[in-house]
């Protein structure tokens, strides 16, 4: 990124596949919440867990959504996704403790478990299992010291999913053994070819031996920068993680969560639609184009906004092969290297979070970059 940047900064034109955040605004009515919190002043600390009403809201959404009761009692309001992973791990994980995770993975999960002072273990997984772990590798790679197992569907960097009768099995597996399973869903509302799901739908989940589900407003909602997530917890983790929500954080921002409130309406819900929709379309259009300009796409992104895509009949080295992407195509990439120790030589991440037209203008770069290789 910081490679694209300069190279623009000295007058050359840059087609940004690298970044990870939406390129649309944060809607209108979420927008508007925030600012009439803020002109009210309702900007002080506010419960650790969340305002009432927008624990209400997410209550709410599981059960229009979903058709599950989800208690807000449950729903912990937290900064961001990653400050409910940080909860939950910090809960549940202690010294030397293991847990398992998708390699090629998020990497920031990796990291989080380390300041936990856990050992994250990750497990290669390729396109055979859509780059997804499953109850069979859990089951064997569990050792005495594993503590749990962490999900993403769909998942960074590979937008696939895991199924809803493999992820219930996977919750049950770690269950039964004692462990603990993080389920992050941030991406959940951004999926394609299918209806939206989440692993509290399964049978038998919502119990106290629930996993703890972890979302975002980042992504559906388009508000990255407002740093606002939320979890839905067993009730027996609560008091912990209330006290280390206290310790940690305070609070999440007051702002933000009037904002948050505004998000779960009919309003944003048809904007959050609308945006899906652009997305699969940009997805194709990647997809394909990937594909004419020599690059693997073994399986086709079922969610988020990211292609994972196998370079390797390009360039051996995926890294060496981002700059020249950048230096020769003006096409920014990210190499493998940053989501885990499988094949990331092999392998690039490209993301659509821009507009259909950058994305063709960098099919169009990379298919005439291509006979360079």
């Amino acid at each position: 990124m910081e490679a694209a940047w300069a190279a623009e900064r000295a007058g050359r034109s840059i087609v940004h596949l690298e970044v990870g955040e939406p390129d649309f605004p944060t809607p209108v009515p979420v927008v508007e919440a925030a600012t009439k919190a803020i002109a009210d002043g309702r900007v002080r600390y506010t419960s650790s867990l969340g305002i009432p009403e927008l624990r209400e809201a997410i209550s709410g959404y599981y059960a229009e959504r979903f058709g599950i009761d989800v208690p807000a009692r449950r729903v912990v309001v937290t900064t961001g996704a990653s400050g409910a992973l940080l909860l939950a791990l910090a809960a549940t994980v202690d010294r030397d403790d293991a847990v398992l995770l998708a390699d090629p993975g998020y990497p920031c999960n990796r990291n989080l478990i380390r300041l936990c002072e856990g050992v994250p273990v990750g497990l290669p997984v390729g396109a055979d299992t859509d780059y997804q772990l499953t109850a069979g590798l859990v089951a064997d790679r569990w050792s005495e010291r594993t503590r749990g197992v962490v999900l993403a569907s769909p998942s960074n960097p590979t937008g696939t999913l895991v199924a809803p009768k493999e992820l219930a099995a996977i919750a049950t597996e770690v269950d039964q053994r004692g462990g603990v399973c993080f389920v992050d869903e941030i991406y959940g509302e951004l999926v394609y070819d299918r209806e939206p799901a989440t692993v509290l739908a399964s049978p038998g989940l919502l119990d106290d031996g629930t996993p703890f589900v972890i979302n975002s407003f980042s992504k559906t909602f388009a508000m990255t920068g407002w740093r606002l997530g939320w979890m839905v917890c067993p009730d027996w983790a609560l008091p912990a993680v209330q006290a280390l929500a206290q310790n940690a954080f305070i609070s999440p921002p007051a702002p933000a969560q009037y904002g948050g409130v505004a998000a779960f309406t009919p309003e944003v819900w048809a904007v959050v639609e609308e945006r899906r929709r652009a997305f699969a379309a940009r997805r194709d259009v990647l997809v394909q184009g990937l594909q004419a300009s020599g690059f693997g796409v073994p399986v086709l992104p079922q969610g988020a906004f990211y292609v994972y895509a196998r370079s390797d009949g390009l360039d051996a080295d995926s890294m060496r092969l981002a700059r020249r992407l950048l230096d020769e195509a003006g096409v920014a990439a990210v190499p493998g290297c940053d989501f885990g120790d499988h094949e990331p030589e092999a392998h690039l991440r490209f993301s659509y979070t821009t507009a259909l037209d950058q994305i063709t203008e960098g099919v169009r770069r990379l298919t005439a970059w291509r006979p360079s290789a």
